[in-house]
């Protein structure tokens, strides 16, 4: 969560240092990892599923990815549950499992390489990656150059602490933490205080963080009176608050995630045929199970929200 005291802590807060230091430590312990960008591991029960391939679907995948037998993906943890770190260092979460899965399918193993958000998409384009696996919201602004293989729709959901009576709808006046340049910045929070300063009401104070791990934890520790963020992330900081946070309402504006490929790459096909495959024998909805996501799921394999083939 790269959380220094300066920034669990910050200008706002009107503690004691003292008071300060035992915050931070106490949303340490409840976050799990306020000092690195880890996280302790695998959820309870957790299993890997790495399907057999299936020599149809592995004839679909592109020569030169067939003949290195790697599928590459960009990535850029911590984003949970979709990727982290645990303990050890190792990227995990549920989008690399499902990656992984569509690797196997595919008859492919499977490596993820830790590299800055911004710079994903570029390397999809230059080849040096296969593809993006990293929170992709898939939209029309980013069809225009590459092809998403969608895997889950999810919304925005916020959170606040118990008794903060925060209505996503009517927060003027509040303060809500974001993660930068997520939707729940630019296209939820923003939108919203805009919509407030118009009807002559007290903006909303907006906290944008690098990482969705500090924007949850302002308002574990009192900084934020909410947090906006994609509904399994937000989901999966309540669940780690030990009831210090708690869901807001439902969720808003669900938008397909996807694993991003060059437009017109036949690598898409390929990977949509391996979600078709773990959809129908019930891998798909086991790998998300695991990882306590029940709501979004997929019934077939979908190529910018279209089914596979078209029909």
């Amino acid at each position: 969560m790269h959380c220094k005291y300066s920034s669990c802590i910050g200008a706002g807060m009107q503690h004691t240092t003292s008071l300060r230091v035992a915050a931070c430590l106490a949303a340490t312990t409840l976050l799990a990892g306020c000092v690195t960008n880890e996280e302790g591991g695998n959820p309870d029960g957790w299993e890997p599923i790495v399907p057999d391939a299936v020599p149809e679907i592995a004839a679909m995948v592109p020569p030169e990815i067939a003949a290195d037998g790697v599928l590459n993906v960009g990535t850029n943890p911590p984003f949970a549950p979709f990727e982290f770190k645990d303990s050890h260092g190792q990227i995990i979460g549920v989008e690399m499992d499902l990656a992984r899965a569509v690797a196997g399918v595919m008859g492919l193993d499977f490596q993820a390489e830790d590299m800055d958000f911004a710079m994903i998409l570029p390397a999809v384009s230059a080849g040096s990656l296969d593809a993006g696996a990293s929170g992709f919201t898939d939209n029309e602004e980013r069809r225009q150059s590459y092809d998403f293989v969608n895997f889950l729709y999810a919304g925005v959901q916020w959170a606040a602490q118990p008794g903060n009576d925060v209505d996503p709808n009517d927060a003027c006046g509040l303060t809500v933490s974001v993660q930068r340049t997520t939707v729940s910045d630019t296209d939820d929070v923003r939108p919203k205080s805009e919509a407030c300063e118009a009807a002559g009401k007290e903006p909303i104070t907006v906290l944008a963080f690098d990482t969705a791990d500090n924007a949850a934890l302002a308002a574990l520790v009192g900084r934020a009176d909410a947090y906006s963020a994609d509904s399994p992330v937000s989901a999966w900081a309540v669940e780690r608050s030990d009831g210090e946070l708690e869901m807001i309402d439902e969720m808003f504006d669900a938008a397909p995630y996807g694993f991003a490929v060059p437009k017109g790459s036949p690598l898409a096909p390929a990977m949509a045929a391996a979600m078709q495959h773990l959809i129908e024998n019930g891998e798909y909805a086991r790998i998300l199970d695991q990882w306590n996501i029940d709501t979004g799921l997929l019934d077939r394999a979908l190529i910018n929200e279209q089914p596979l083939g078209g029909q």
